[in-house]
C-alpha cells in the first residue's frame, strides 16, 4: 500500500512538472492548479453536499475538461481528502506558554473547529470516515500540547483528546442536522406540555425551545474542561 501511494505521488509530481500550457484551458480561464481544484471542490460541496461532488461536475465549474483534473489528483477520493483538510485549517493566535491560559486556548481552538465545520456542514460527515490530513492532525497536536501544558498526564491524554473530539463532533452534527423551524419547535414544546405527566423535567426546562446553540456549546465545554482542570483529573485513586 505504501509503495502504491508512493508511486501515485511520484506520478502526480511528474504530471505537475508538465508545462502550464498543457493544462491551460481555453476561454481565458486561469491555469488549472491543485489550489483551484480544491477551492472549487469546497464550493461545490457547500452548494450540493457530498453526493453532488462528481469529477465531471467539478470540471465544468472549473471550465476544464474532466480528464485534465487527473494531472493534479488521482481520483475523487483524493479530492474529498484535500477539500476536507482545507476547510479544517486553523489560523488561530499563537498559543501562550503560561499554564493558566490553557482553558482559553482550548476554547478558541474548539470553537473555531466547530465554526469551520458549521460553515461547511458536509465536513462533519466526512471527517469520521476519511484519512486525517495535516490540518486536522495539526489541530490534534496543538490540542495535545495545550492539555499537556495544563497538567493532563500522558496516561490520560488520549482520553482527554478523544472526549473533546467527540463533544465537538456531536455538537456540530446535532446543530447542522437540527432543522426544526421556530413554529415546529413551539408545536413540539406544546406537545411536550400536554405530556408533562410523563416528562416533567424536560417540560419544565422547556428543552425543545432552547435554541442557544452557541451558548450551550460553550457551557458544555466548560463542564468538560472543569473535569480536566489541575487537581480534577487525578484518576480513581
Amino acid at each position: 500500500m505504501a509503495a502504491k501511494r508512493s508511486s501515485a505521488q511520484s506520478n502526480r509530481s511528474q504530471r505537475k512538472n508538465v508545462s502550464l500550457q498543457s493544462v491551460q484551458e481555453p476561454h481565458g480561464d486561469p491555469p488549472l492548479s491543485l489550489d483551484r481544484i480544491v477551492a472549487t471542490a469546497v464550493e461545490l460541496l457547500d452548494a450540493e453536499g457530498v453526493d453532488g461532488l462528481k469529477m465531471r461536475r467539478l470540471a465544468d465549474r472549473l471550465g476544464a475538461g474532466a480528464m485534465s483534473l487527473y494531472w493534479h489528483v488521482d481520483n475523487k477520493e483524493e479530492v474529498f481528502d484535500l477539500a476536507l483538510d482545507a476547510v479544517l485549517e486553523y489560523r488561530g493566535p499563537l498559543q501562550a506558554d503560561e499554564p493558566e491560559d490553557w482553558r482559553s486556548d482550548v476554547v478558541h481552538l474548539l470553537q473555531d473547529w466547530r465554526a469551520s465545520m458549521l460553515r461547511h456542514p458536509w465536513s462533519a460527515s466526512l471527517l469520521s470516515r476519511r484519512a486525517l490530513g495535516p490540518n486536522i492532525l495539526n489541530r490534534l497536536e496543538l490540542l495535545g500540547k495545550i492539555l499537556s501544558r495544563a497538567g493532563v498526564a500522558d496516561a490520560d491524554l488520549n482520553v482527554a483528546i478523544w472526549s473533546l473530539w467527540n463533544y465537538v463532533m456531536g455538537a456540530t452534527i446535532t446543530r447542522a442536522s437540527f432543522g426544526l423551524s421556530d413554529n415546529d419547535q413551539v408545536a413540539a414544546q406544546q406537545r411536550l406540555t400536554r405530556l408533562s405527566e410523563h416528562y416533567p423535567t424536560i417540560e419544565r426546562s422547556r428543552l425543545l425551545l432552547d435554541n442557544d446553540w452557541d451558548g450551550t456549546f460553550r457551557k458544555g465545554l466548560d463542564f468538560l474542561l472543569d473535569g480536566l482542570s489541575p487537581g480534577q483529573n487525578s484518576g480513581s485513586g
